[in-house]
């Protein structure tokens, strides 16, 4: 069920837990700002989810409240974690869910990167 973008942190949301280590992940990249690692329901043959440390509900929540070195880290860390899986070229597809519009599921600021195939059009014409 998507949730409200504009709720309260929830520090029991799966991301919150694999941040503390309470569940496994497959970590494909980690710094001081940002935690990467694979999809568990993947929608292409590369899904990756990369998140920032912070407690951090949305994109809204985020470029408002986090620091800019923040903001600087998590968006390094994206490019960082594209590059190092070979990604930049042929392509790849970014993605953040805000809100019960966008189809937030999970109460952490989220940034799905999705690969290794051809994508049609972002949304139906």
């Amino acid at each position: 069920m998507p949730i409200d973008a504009t709720a309260p942190y929830d520090d029991g949301n799966i991301f919150a837990r694999i941040l503390r280590a309470e569940l496994p992940c497959r970590k494909v990249y980690e710094d001081d700002v940002a935690l990467a690692f694979h999809d568990i329901n993947p929608q292409a043959p590369v899904h990756i989810l990369v998140i920032p440390k912070g407690r951090y509900v949305s994109w809204a929540d985020f470029s408002a409240a986090a620091s800019e070195a923040e903001i600087a880290g998590f968006v390094r860390a994206v490019g960082k974690v594209a590059a190092d899986l070979g990604l930049v070229e042929p392509g790849y597809r970014l993605l953040a869910n805000v809100g019960q519009h966008g189809h937030q599921e999970v109460p952490h600021l989220h940034v799905h990167l999705f690969a290794g195939r051809q994508f049609g059009a972002m949304l139906p014409r």
